[in-house]
């Protein structure tokens, strides 16, 4: 395939664009401008969107934007009634609410009426099995059908969902399960993905769960716990079901991110949430009614909720794949469903080049990709690119505590591998240097107030984790992300990694605490430090450890190959400990914390 490095929008694509018409709407014909009245006009863009996106109130909201208590406690559309649920049924009733597959099965189409009545039976079961507005279940399965419906049932039903990647261990199912206190648990028997089928429901009750029930996927399924039932045992008949009337601010989802400590952050999401995620969905990704859209994803990653409600608010199909979208079958799916927006981790991507896997079909009918949870590679998205006959790629970072993105492309701008064109519409953020000073390239800051952003953390101070001790800008005080970015001389930006002791290993948010506490258990390691390091050539960040370690008769690869064993068991099979380097002493500050900042320059001056 001849290599395409940018790619420039055309006058059909640009006026066919939802920022096109909106742009049109308000009398601006330049991006630029559209941009700046979107964050400096914020209630009234944010007005404008909510009547784009079509999100139906129960009770219409007394004001959009209330600021008495400061941009910290802003709240959004106060006075309202609504259940974001709501939004996600605007389409006809005939019209391909998702599309799905599972390995080497044929694909099926699931109405939106249908849905809707799949999801009426979760939200009427929930109500059978004793639960009220305001309690909390968890899901911990892969992105099926069923994790949909029990998903949007619980949330119409006033009931809010802790939502659990599938690939974790049990101990870190059991560390979230504690954080929350979910009355029920939902997951399926077997995972089946790329021919191997492994124990879902034995690997949950090793984290001792409450009741759970369970989707069967396999005739021999597993003997169930005293008083836990499979998932059609807990279904009723009932169809129809009055949504919950919520407040904006009630909570609908608590997902998980790390931060610089051990445990996770514990993030609410309430009614304003999916908002945000939906219009970066109608502006950004540019989705349309009766497009599909495909995320390989998971509940337990924001990009999973994202999906539901980026879709289905702008009448879009969710696409479903059930199994690893690294082969072939991912690639027949993508062409048989027709998917017209296709978003991936850069990982995917690579294995994708390597195999070249997906070059034999046509997918001609996809509009834009999107690359989000890890920085991309410029070779490897000019190949993405490439694999639908040069399609843009949507740049996209944001954080489980933004509901969405802060830093983006757009259909309407020249589109680079590798760079966001423009900051997110309707939020807006500053880069500040070592003093503070607003730069072209340091940490990003967001200047609130923006909806989507978190409001409270169930298991941390969410003023000491987001603004204490911040700068001002223009008055506000800042929300502290931990992101580096450089703004480009052409005013793109590009990411350059954390600024803080967080790491992005393969789109998963982890903390260097979390992986030493796990390596420290080792008995050779008397100390350890883990850097995330990036790739000289770009692309995702690396693990690489430094540990002081005690007199052993282990050989260097022994205590390697330990390393990776404990991380992939205790912490997550999917990351990787590529370098074990033995240290004297780890660098601290004079206060006793490590510094590793400085290991990861060590690590880069080594190259």
């Amino acid at each position: 395939m001849t290599p395409q490095h940018s790619w420039h929008p055309d006058k059909e694509v640009i006026e066919n664009s939802n920022i096109h018409k909106m742009m049109l709407q308000n009398g601006f014909n330049d991006y630029a401008g559209f941009w700046k009245w979107s964050a400096s006009d914020k209630p009234e863009f944010w007005r404008q969107t909510l009547s784009n996106l079509g999100i139906r109130l129960k009770r219409k909201y007394d004001q959009i934007l209330d600021l008495s208590q400061g941009e910290e406690r802003a709240k959004w559309i106060p006075g309202a009634q609504l259940n974001i649920v709501d939004s996600c049924f605007q389409n006809s009733d005939d019209s391909t609410a998702v599309v799905l597959q599972e390995e080497n099965g044929p694909l099926q189409r699931i109405s939106q009426k249908q849905l809707l009545e799949k999801v009426n039976r979760v939200a009427n079961s929930l109500v059978s099995e004793g639960l009220v507005p305001g309690d909390r279940i968890a899901i911990d399965m892969p992105m099926t059908l069923e994790a949909v419906c029990i998903y949007l049932g619980a949330i119409k039903a006033g009931i809010v969902v802790a939502t659990i990647a599938d690939s974790f261990t049990p101990n870190e199912i059991a560390v979230r399960l504690r954080i929350t206190q979910p009355k029920l648990l939902f997951t399926q028997d077997l995972l089946h993905r790329a021919g191997k089928t492994l124990p879902m429901y034995a690997k949950v009750l090793e984290a001792q769960p409450p009741k759970t029930i369970v989707v069967h996927t396999s005739q021999a399924g597993p003997k169930l716990r005293e008083g836990d039932k499979y998932f059609s045992d807990f279904l009723v008949e009932k169809d129809e079901f009055e949504s919950h009337v919520c407040d904006p601010g009630d909570a609908i989802t608590i997902l998980f991110s790390s931060g610089t400590t051990g445990e996770p952050k514990a993030i609410p999401w309430n009614h304003v949430t999916p908002v945000k995620g939906a219009s970066d969905g109608y502006y950004h990704h540019d989705i349309h009614s009766n497009d599909v859209v495909c995320w390989p994803t998971n509940l337990g990653w924001m990009m999973g909720p994202w999906l539901i409600f980026a879709a289905l608010i702008n009448k879009a199909s969710i696409a479903l794949y059930y199994g690893a979208p690294l082969g072939e079958g991912f690639g027949r799916f993508v062409q048989e469903a027709r998917i017209t927006m296709l978003g991936v981790v850069p990982s995917i991507v690579r294995q994708w080049k390597i195999t070249a896997c997906n070059e034999a079909f046509d997918w001609s009918s996809i509009k834009c990709f999107s690359s989000t949870g890890e920085a991309s590679n410029p070779d490897e998205m000019t190949y993405l690119m490439n694999l639908a006959g040069n399609k843009p790629v949507i740049e996209y970072c944001g954080g489980t505590e933004i509901g969405g993105g802060y830093v983006t492309s757009t259909v309407v701008q020249t589109n680079m591998p590798s760079t966001f064109s423009s900051q997110a519409l309707g939020g807006e953020f500053v880069l500040l240097d070592e003093n503070d000073e607003p730069a072209d390239a340091g940490e990003m800051f967001l200047i609130p107030p923006i909806p989507g952003l978190s409001s409270e953390l169930l298991n941390r101070d969410h003023h000491e984790v987001y603004f204490k001790g911040n700068p001002r800008h223009r008055g506000i005080q800042l929300r502290r992300h931990g992101d580096e970015l450089i703004r480009l001389e052409n005013g793109y930006y590009r990411a350059q990694g954390r600024s803080d002791d967080a790491m992005n290993l393969g789109g998963i948010k982890v903390s260097s605490v979390q992986i030493e506490e796990v390596i420290n258990r080792l008995e050779f390691v008397k100390e350890s430090a883990a850097i995330a390091v990036s790739p000289e050539e770009g692309g995702p960040s690396v693990l690489v450890i430094y540990a002081v370690c005690l007199p052993s008769n282990e050989s260097p690869e022994d205590k390697l190959r330990q390393t990776q064993f404990i991380v992939k068991n205790r912490l997550n099979p999917l990351f990787k400990v590529q370098q074990l380097i033995e240290i004297e002493k780890l660098p601290r500050t004079a206060s006793g914390k490590v510094m590793r900042r400085e290991l990861r320059k060590s690590h880069q001056n080594q190259k």
